[in-house]
Parts: structure tokens; sequence; C-alpha cells
């Protein structure tokens, strides 16, 4: 087993200028991850997304810390204007990006949603056909490089475990799977350890991440809080700190024989030190239960 973690997770303090983008790569390495992740590139004046890819791969060599995946936005539906030809080149174009970080997997969305306004069918079943052939495409293209495709329970319309099942036996190919997010199944009011136990065998990837819950019944929370699809409230914590069932999960997932990487993504309203630090330590003591 890896451990890794998300760029993300540290996003507060690149955005605070407390560490540039390259420097969480060292920050991660000092904490004892064996690999990281990017997201969002948060770049520097006149810096272009081939730049620092370029030399973020460059350092990982340098400090020895391999760059498991890259993650980006997607959607099938709306994005590039609606024209699903420009939106798959898009992806492509960043399964680019992903050569020069020397990853071995690529995250992308699927959708939101149709867009407002849509006057003709609405459900998953409706968007599915839509949704393969955008990963087909995406995917049949990274497999010439190695790059093997996800799609994570993430963004709402495809959350769901049997939407994101449904959605990978469909696509149907070898380099095709699922970054599971244990975390994010709360998101749509799911119980994780059932999803869990669903998809793990088309995990290609593992997201380990924790939710305060509290119910729809109570008082709204305020800052810092949001909203599941069934109205109760979800606010990040650290792993081990929250509502989710995350050592029953890692159970589901040791039981499957899955030994590939479990990567952080930490979304507390704590210290992201701190909450990292915290979740890592739990995280290897849940392992070792």
């Amino acid at each position: 087993m890896k451990f890794g973690v998300s760029s993300y997770s540290f996003i507060g303090l690149v955005q605070e200028g407390e560490l540039k983008q390259l420097e969480v790569m060292d920050k991660a390495k000092e904490m004892g991850f064996d690999t990281i992740e990017f997201i969002n590139f948060i770049l520097e004046d006149g810096e272009t997304e081939e730049d620092f890819a370029m030399k973020a791969y460059k350092k990982s060599k340098e400090i020895k810390l391999p760059i498991e995946s890259y993650t980006i936005g997607a959607d099938f539906l709306n994005g590039s204007g609606g024209n699903l030809n420009a939106e798959i080149q898009r992806v492509k174009n960043q399964v680019d990006i992903a050569r020069l970080l020397g990853v071995n997997s690529m995250r992308h969305d699927a959708t939101i949603g149709f867009p407002k306004g849509h006057k003709e069918g609405r459900s998953f079943e409706d968007a599915l056909p839509r949704l393969v052939e955008g990963y087909q495409a995406v995917t049949e293209y990274a497999a010439g490089f190695g790059i093997k495709t996800m799609v994570e329970n993430h963004g709402f319309f495809c959350q769901d475990s049997q939407r994101v099942e449904q959605l990978v036996t469909t696509v149907n190919h070898p380099n095709f799977g699922v970054l599971i997010d244990i975390g994010n199944f709360v998101c749509v009011d799911e119980a994780p350890e059932k999803a869990v136990g669903l998809l793990m065998p088309y995990a290609f990837h593992i997201h380990a991440k924790d939710f305060h819950i509290r119910s729809g019944m109570l008082p709204p929370p305020g800052e810092g809080w949001f909203e599941s699809r069934g109205g109760n409230y979800l606010r990040g914590a650290i792993i081990g700190h929250g509502n989710v069932p995350i050592l029953q999960c890692l159970k589901i997932m040791k039981k499957s024989g899955y030994d590939g990487v479990l990567s952080i993504e930490f979304e507390g309203l704590e210290d992201p030190i701190l909450g990292i630090s915290i979740g890592l330590n739990n995280l290897k003591r849940y392992l070792e239960m």
C-alpha cells in the first residue's frame, strides 16, 4: 500500500502564499507520503500548464516523490459550449499534460448534469450514451501513453455508486476504472461502506476523506458547511474525526486485495498541515487493525 496526498489538501496554504505549488511536493515528502497527485495548477505569472508540469516532473525525480495521478474537471454534457467533440479534444489535451507530469492515471469528471432549460429526458440513463462516448474516446487516447483514466464519485449527478458502476461497465474498457472517494458518497446521502463494497472491483485509485455530518432536521450550522443532495449538512473533517465509517471502508478495501495508492484529500477547516498529519497517522493505524 502506498500513501498519497492530493495537492488540493494544501490549496489554502498556496492561495494564502504560505507555500508555492511546487513546494507542496517538498512538504508532502517531509510528511512521509510515498506519492502525490495534482489537481488545479495554481500558475505563476506567465507560466503555462506545460511549464508547470515539466517543472513538477523534474522535481519529482529530484526528491524521489512520484506523481501518481492528475485530476481535472470535465463535462461531456455542458463543456466546451455543449460541443461534445470539442470537450473530448480539450480533455485529450489534458492527457498530454498528464504525460508531462509522468503520471500513471488521470481522473476527470463526467458532468454536473443537464443544462438549465433542457426539455428532453433528464435521467442518468438519458445522459449515459453521451458520457460513454466521451470517456471511451479519452481513455483510448490515454491508453496509448500508458495512462489509465478514471471517473470519481463526484459532482452529484454521477456520484451514486450504482451510477458510477453503470458508467464504468458500459464504457467497458480495460483502461477505464474508478477513483473511489470514500467520503464523497455522503454528498448524495449514500452509505459509504455499501458504496465502497460495490465499487471495489473497479478501483484504480482511492481517496480517504472524512466529513462531519449533521441532520437536515437541525438548524443550519453556518459557515464552512454545505448541503448534501438530501439536505443534510456536511463539513470536511480530519480523517477519523468525522462521521464517515473510514475503518469499515478500509477493511472492505483490504479484503478486496487492493494494494494501490490510498490518497488523502483533506477539506477541513483546521490547519492543513495539522489535519493532513493526523489523518495520515490515523490511516496507518487503522490499516493495522
